[in-house]
């Protein structure tokens, strides 16, 4: 058995944390950058209690709005306007892209160059890991970016791309983890982001550069995760425990995913989300149905190769359908039913919604990438998916 394993943030998780942020952030510095969303904190009224926080600390903080998804754009502006101001932490306050954001802004700040440099697959420069010290709050239950590595940033067109400004360093220190913080999300964003985790606990547990640490947090944030999606995606979204239980899940989602890697999903979500602005968390989760369908088929035709995926497959559909009398089979056909069910009863929408059509597909075909499938489908196989949620 031979593995590695990144590091994970310090994490303060529990309701009421934030209260603590103030007093986390003094430890690092007396001026704050903190990176927030658009309106939702205001709303809620934690924004109130973010500034306040800071400010029994004795921090200065300055407020920066991000109201879309991350671009180089955005990140080499705010470098620009806060990079003489002294700043000595980076807070991320709000959703994967709020989080990816910030990262990408506190790596920057140090540097003062453009980030496009250093993304990989479009910059020539690889990133020396000078960062200013992160603190990232997520307020949606997703992404997992509280707890990993890279910044996802995005330029959305015919030709746009989503690529990764990436290195240890970036990890950010802290992860406080409020599931309060999360009750006001609205039902169709919790969805997405409860499916996006689930989506990356379950590929990281299948990934082929998992290891027993990796499949023994997955499982963990899946047996959390998987009963509270559907009431706090519904009507149970004012219930705390299903709120802790999926900011537990997608926590272990991004460490998981950082260890091991994603599959299909992941590797179709990028181009997805480079074409249409169809956010990342709702790709994932209109396509992991038949993603896994496909799997699934592909492997059984191979049985006898790779039994040991099916019985993964099936220990997650036995986990999220409670029956563990089930033989494998049987329970990797009830985990397909599951995610059918799932996708039907949180309305996911389909990629034609989003402007997807049938003339597209070669080339979402062509950039996609398999990663750490469990087995390499063809080019056919991928069409397939895709076409399955046109």
């Amino acid at each position: 058995m031979s593995f590695e394993f990144y590091r994970c943030p310090k994490v303060l998780f529990g309701s009421g944390r934030i209260l603590e942020l103030g007093k986390t952030a003094s430890r690092l510095g007396s001026k704050a950058l903190v990176v927030t969303g658009a309106n939702s904190l205001d709303r809620s009224g934690n924004w109130d209690k973010i500034a306040g926080s800071l400010a029994s600390a004795s921090v200065i903080l300055k407020r920066l709005t991000v109201k879309s998804e991350p671009s180089p754009e955005i990140v080499d502006t705010a470098v620009r306007e806060f990079q003489d101001q002294a700043i000595h932490v980076v807070i991320a306050v709000g959703g994967g892209s709020v989080i990816d954001c910030a990262k990408a802004i506190a790596a920057m700040l140090p540097l003062g160059e453009s980030v496009n440099f250093y993304l990989e697959g479009v910059g020539h420069k690889n990133h020396p890991g000078k960062t200013l010290p992160l603190i990232a709050v997520p307020t949606t239950a997703g992404t997992g970016s509280e707890a990993t590595k890279n910044a996802v940033l995005s330029s959305i067109g015919k030709e746009g791309f989503k690529k990764s400004l990436r290195h240890d360093n970036f990890t950010p220190l802290y992860a406080l983890l409020d599931p309060e913080l999360t009750l006001t999300c609205p039902p169709l964003i919790t969805a997405a982001c409860g499916m996006d985790a689930f989506t990356q606990l379950l590929e990281s547990y299948l990934s082929t550069k998992g290891s027993p640490l990796t499949d023994a947090l997955s499982l963990s944030g899946i047996k959390y995760l998987s009963p509270a999606l559907l009431p706090a995606a519904t009507d149970r979204g004012d219930n705390i425990f299903f709120r802790s239980s999926l900011l537990y899940g997608a926590f272990l989602s991004g460490v998981t995913l950082a260890n091991a890697g994603l599959g299909i999903i992941h590797g179709l979500a990028g181009p997805v989300g480079a074409r249409t602005p169809m956010p990342h968390g709702m790709v994932c989760a209109t396509l992991v149905g038949e993603a896994c369908r496909m799997n699934i088929l592909r492997i059984r035709e191979q049985r006898g190769k790779d039994d040991l995926i099916l019985e993964k497959y099936a220990r997650v559909g036995r986990i999220i359908c409670g029956n563990h009398l089930a033989n494998d089979d049987q329970a990797c056909d009830l985990l397909l039913e599951k995610l059918k069910e799932w996708i039907r009863r949180l309305r996911i929408p389909r990629l034609g919604a989003y402007g997807i059509q049938e003339s597209d597909l070669d080339a979402l075909v062509a950039r996609a990438g398999q990663k750490a499938n469990p087995i390499l489908l063809d080019r056919a196989d991928v069409k397939t998916i895709l076409k399955a949620r046109l």
